[in-house]
């Protein structure tokens, strides 16, 4: 069996290519309003060969996303400041900062900010969330709010399905 640079077996003459390393610095980051919440593109497919997206999310009380579910990519959340209610398949949890939570894809979920804000990572894997994040938002241009409406219910839908998820239902309520 080969050994890849990351230290795992292969087929022997594999060819086993590696994610080159990459730095992303604030000033190459992207922002987008993307549903009500402003999210940092941290670390993206482009960046990571499609292995790893990470997202940077600030919400309010109230927030909630469609219950939806991941097709083909599986879902981390690390609550860094705040407090969400996350909503796994019809059970409900509760994450505080430095609680994570992981969403195998094919589970249909949503979360709720139950703090008065509330400032989060997504990790996505593999990748296309991101890309998902900018069709469906709008870059952030500086001026504190989005520049136009989000996508309504159905267009959400359309966009979703391209990228592999599925809307479900309406978000979670208080």
């Amino acid at each position: 069996m080969g050994i890849n640079r990351m230290g795992f077996g292969g087929d022997p003459g594999e060819d086993v290519t590696s994610p080159q390393p990459a730095f992303m610095g604030t000033e190459t980051q992207q922002a987008y309003w993307f549903l009500g919440s402003l999210v940092n593109l941290r670390v993206t497919g482009e960046n990571t060969g499609g292995s790893l997206a990470v997202l940077e999310h600030r919400n309010e009380y109230g927030y909630a996303p469609p219950v939806h579910r991941h097709l083909k990519a599986d879902e981390t959340l690390v609550v860094l400041e705040g407090e969400l209610r996350a909503e796994l398949d019809g059970e409900s949890y509760t994450a505080g900062a430095g609680g994570a939570v992981f969403l195998p894809r094919l589970l249909a979920h949503s979360f709720l900010i139950t703090s008065p804000t509330a400032r989060y990572l997504t990790l996505h894997t593999p990748t296309g969330f991101e890309a998902f994040t900018r069709e469906a938002g709008t870059l952030e241009d500086g001026s504190g709010r989005p520049s136009q409406a989000p996508p309504t219910s159905e267009e959400l839908r359309r966009i979703a399905a391209r990228y592999d998820i599925e809307i479900i239902g309406p978000p979670p309520r208080l």
